[in-house]
């Protein structure tokens, strides 16, 4: 196998996954990026979910989101090896529905779900809490047993020191231009034989065939925690749809609850809207009443990188240039397969099957 130096752009989890797998590989790298492991990735929820995020229509997308979901336990466990214990949860989804419109939604998802054989299970709003008994009035639901989820911020920690125990270097640098053979920031050029852009919705300013596939698409979350005299968190991850709002609450190993997700257009805009905290709570309430009773520990928004099909760009944008961004909802999900992917692309291989849907020439650039 040939040995590149590889300068990895951004530093996300998408990034710090290549990072770790390319110089585990042995390739040098470099990671560019002036605060790696903060970003989208540092405010996700951490579900790993692509049966609960499946809809007719992105066929493609489930497909890639199922093959690394599958990767996801041995990336867990030679990450808790190789750094620490990125906090894997295998205790599944419940997908909640409030009244009636919201239980016919749920039975088309379900008969889309079956039909592309994937299991799911329609349930009574009774057996649901006495699944979870923190749940409110809730008219029905589905049972996902096979999701999983990740405490992103564990994960970030542990990739970033499983990358640097290998003997990638970070340059605490932002990336203005990546051009063959280098990348320059402010400060300095950084030399290279591949340049491989993870740089979630600012990757559009640094390529023009990602300049017509990514755009930011802000998201709100609330970090919530137990008290004493509140009931605890659920032991699942708990989704719904609130009046065509959706909202999630995903539970901590500590006891904290992770609460989202607004999503709307704003550009480059990270603040956090009253309305957008107001809506989460008020949703919340709605599915798990006790979380008025809870400590707010933090809010924040992040930028996710939307694609213009819900679909990554995986693969060759020519001149030695990869490309591994534009995951929308799905970074973490979709790490361990972008790894994976991208480390067959330095080899000379072909990437796994199902990231071939995700290569950039489906823009019609000709960028590969």
């Amino acid at each position: 196998m040939t040995h590149h130096h590889v300068a990895v752009v951004g530093g996300g989890v998408i990034g710090l996954s290549v990072a770790w797998r390319a110089a585990a590989a042995g390739h040098r790298v470099t990671v560019v990026d002036p605060a790696p492991g903060r970003g989208a990735s540092w405010v996700a929820g951490g579900m790993l979910a692509p049966v609960t995020e499946a809809w007719p229509g992105e066929e493609d997308a489930l497909a890639l989101g199922e093959a690394s979901l599958r990767r996801w336990p041995e990336f867990a466990q030679a990450l808790a090896l190789d750094a620490g214990d990125p906090g894997l949860s295998d205790a599944g989804t419940v997908v909640v529905a409030l009244d009636r419109g919201d239980a016919d939604q749920l039975e088309v998802v379900a008969g889309y779900l079956r039909s592309v054989g994937r299991e799911v299970e329609q349930v009574t709003g009774r057996r649901l809490r006495s699944l979870e008994p923190g749940l409110g009035p809730v008219r029905g639901g589905l049972l996902v047993p096979g999701d999983l989820a990740v405490d992103n911020r564990k994960l970030l920690r542990a990739l970033e020191a499983a990358a640097l125990r290998h003997g990638a270097e970070f340059t605490g640098d932002q990336a203005i231009a990546v051009q063959p053979g280098r990348v320059r920031t402010a400060h300095c050029e950084v030399p290279c034989d591949v340049v491989v852009i993870t740089a979630g919705a600012a990757s559009a300013k640094l390529h023009p065939v990602l300049a017509r596939g990514v755009r930011p698409l802000k998201g709100e979350i609330l970090r919530l925690r137990a008290r004493r005299t509140s009931l605890p968190p659920p032991t699942r991850t708990v989704r719904a749809v609130v009046e065509g709002r959706p909202v999630y609450l995903v539970p901590r190993a500590d006891g904290e609850l992770v609460l989202g997700a607004t999503q709307y257009e704003a550009g480059f805009d990270e603040t956090v809207t009253a309305k957008g905290v107001r809506e989460l709570l008020e949703s919340a309430e709605r599915i798990f009443p006790s979380v008025g009773e809870y400590e707010l520990a933090e809010v924040a928004a992040g930028l996710r990188a939307a694609s213009v099909d819900t679909l990554p760009f995986i693969g060759d944008l020519g001149d030695g240039v990869l490309a591994a961004t534009g995951h929308h909802r799905n970074g973490l999900l979709m790490a361990p397969v972008t790894a994976d992917a991208v480390l067959a692309l330095l080899a000379g291989e072909k990437p796994p099957e199902e990231a071939l849907a995700a290569d950039p020439a489906r823009l019609g650039t000709g960028g590969v």
